[in-house]
């Protein structure tokens, strides 16, 4: 019978020990995203210094917890901005910002839209592939002789799952535009560019079939997939260094709230 080394039981114990302490610190930011919550006072929630605690959590998270904090604030805007009639400038505040031109400019920066283009995204036809062309399946694109391409494979424990968006981006969260972007209607593969050389991050998302714009837009974290690559993808000289493959997995509370506007991974092409 094969034994479990004590290294290994206490290696276990510490990554659990330190979601949990994570998780308690991330429900904290969400109680109160109206209020000012400083680095010093999460690392009190966390019972760690703001040195121990800062790192543990970009450990868990893979962005520091500030970052974190206002990825969750632009998160309830997003929401706010879609399903309420409130103004941008009471949203602004709503969700803890001070000032209305540092609440735009972050939110268009990492959502890829301003507040006012994203309120009005419903308003225009957000039909996705196959709801357009009624294909099942959707071709490959043919790379071009200019720039590099990506190829990998998506997997999903839902063979069945519908409406994967898979975006490549210049930071490890998807935030902004996406550099190239793909749409696939089940698991498999998929093909995305030309690209320039740069180092990026591979980010995937799986809904369920939506029944209208709000579906992509807002989506059902309890019934969402997502998968992140291990590490960055290099792009240099027309070649691709780095896992291209991704494993899609049920949302966990550790996971960066996805600001971007989910349709707009499909090359970028929203423009409203």
């Amino acid at each position: 019978m094969a034994t479990v080394s004590h290294t290994t039981v206490c290696r276990d114990y510490t990554i659990e020990s330190r979601y949990r302490t994570v998780e308690r610190v991330i429900r904290k930011m969400q109680e109160q995203l109206d209020e000012p919550f400083s680095l010093k006072e999460m690392a009190e929630v966390a019972y760690l210094s703001p040195f121990h605690f800062n790192r543990v959590f970009h450990q868990i998270t893979g962005i520091p917890p500030t970052q974190f904090l206002y990825a969750l604030r632009l998160e309830a805007a997003k929401r706010l901005l879609l399903t309420t009639h409130l103004r941008v400038t009471d949203v602004c505040y709503e969700v803890g910002y001070n000032s209305l031109g540092t609440f735009t400019t972050r939110f268009t920066q990492l959502v890829g839209l301003s507040p006012c283009q994203l309120r009005r995204l419903p308003e225009h036809s957000l039909l996705m592939p196959t709801e357009a062309t009624g294909d099942s399946r959707l071709p490959l694109p043919a790379p071009t002789s200019s720039g590099s391409w990506i190829e990998g494979k998506i997997s999903a424990p839902e063979p069945d799952t519908k409406a994967i968006f898979v975006g490549l981006f210049r930071m490890r969260i998807p935030q902004g535009r996406p550099v190239a972007g793909a749409f696939l209607t089940s698991p498999g593969k998929y093909r995305m560019g030309p690209l320039p050389d740069g180092r990026y991050y591979l980010f995937a998302a799986a809904l369920p079939d939506g029944t209208g714009p709000l579906t992509y837009l807002l989506p059902n974290i309890a019934s969402m997939l997502v998968g992140g690559g291990q590490g960055s993808l290099v792009v240099k000289g027309g070649k691709v260094s780095g896992k291209t493959d991704l494993n899609l997995r049920p949302v966990r509370l550790t996971d960066p709230p996805i600001l971007i506007a989910l349709p707009s991974l499909l090359a970028g092409q929203l423009h409203v």
